[in-house]
């Protein structure tokens, strides 16, 4: 297990160093240069040489790398001249709301996706696993920005059960305390997920239901309950850790669209408003993030795939 792990973070390093090298290559691709982009089209020469030596700019590539790397490691993002805050600032205020948003959503995704896959794979072929298909599909196919528009029209204009907007509060604690709020951009992002992993359950539950070891335990005379949840649960939940660990990087990353439709103060709308100013610090840190969450994601979902299938360690 140790020497899995080992190989698995060593691949996960590569890759980051990579992703470091690829955002460095674009900063150095911005509009003009590095310095006119983060000042501005009406940056001075003078602004701008003294911005170059400043941040190492008029120095070799690889030291330009090694200093870019070591302001990494420091916590350093750089700095937005549009919102003249420093990067870390912005996202470290909004990171932990989208994190909220996204960690509750995933949570109520996955809570109820597994037992409804698990239903229909047991019920397969029924009218009821067809109600459910049908139901899934068309969540499935809906746009996050319309379902949101029609929960709004749902339950904000003509039932007044929940605001339109989310909360605006400055802290985690301050937009829990508007849990009415939540409710609407949570229910957008679970009934997305929702379908599309609950379809991921129910397959990998029906092919999990018809392998050697379910017939073996069945002729042993094992009840139906503990073949389910014994057998055909456990191995069933393989392809979802890989949905979960992918699923992560959106805690990083926020959810752009209903973040923006909901007006929910977290990364997904600064990134929508720095597009917008052409803030392009923050649109590279967040990218840079964004990358991260991805290694993360995927070195979670190959511990998960360790701890419910011992087999694959010795791989």
């Amino acid at each position: 297990m140790t020497r899995y792990l080992a190989m698995r973070a060593a691949q996960s390093v590569v890759v980051l160093v990579l992703v470091s090298v690829v955002i460095f290559i674009l900063i150095h691709l911005l509009p003009g240069s590095p310095a006119r982009a983060e000042l501005g089209p009406k940056a001075t020469p003078a602004a701008i040489t003294a911005f170059n030596r400043l941040n190492g700019y008029n120095r070799s590539l690889l030291v330009q790398y090694w200093l870019y790397i070591s302001r990494l490691l420091r916590g350093n993002l750089g700095f937005s001249y549009v919102q003249n805050a420093t990067v870390s600032s912005l996202v470290a205020s909004r990171l932990p709301k989208s994190a909220l948003l996204v960690g509750l959503s995933l949570l109520a995704s996955f809570v109820l996706s597994i037992p409804l896959g698990l239903f229909q794979a047991v019920r397969r072929n029924t009218a009821a696993d067809y109600a459910l298909t049908g139901s899934t599909f068309v969540l499935y196919a809906f746009p996050t920005f319309w379902l949101a528009f029609l929960l709004i029209a749902a339950f904000a204009i003509q039932l007044h059960l929940f605001p339109p907007a989310a909360p605006s509060g400055n802290s985690v604690l301050g937009i829990l305390a508007d849990w009415r709020g939540l409710v609407l951009p949570v229910a957008t992002l679970t009934l997305g997920g929702l379908a599309g992993y609950s379809r991921y359950m129910r397959s990998s539950a029906i092919e999990s239901m018809v392998q050697d070891y379910v017939r073996t335990a069945r002729a042993k005379g094992a009840s139906e309950r503990r073949v389910l949840f014994g057998h055909v649960l456990r191995n069933s939940l393989l392809p979802m850790a890989t949905l979960f660990g992918l699923s992560l990087p959106a805690l990083l990353g926020g959810a752009l669209i209903t973040e923006q439709v909901f007006n929910y103060p977290g990364v997904g709308l600064l990134f929508f408003q720095a597009a917008g100013d052409q803030d392009y610090p923050v649109l590279l840190a967040l990218t840079l993030l964004g990358a991260v969450g991805v290694i993360v994601g995927n070195f979670v979902a190959d511990v998960l795939y360790a701890v419910l299938d011992p087999r694959i360690r010795l791989t």
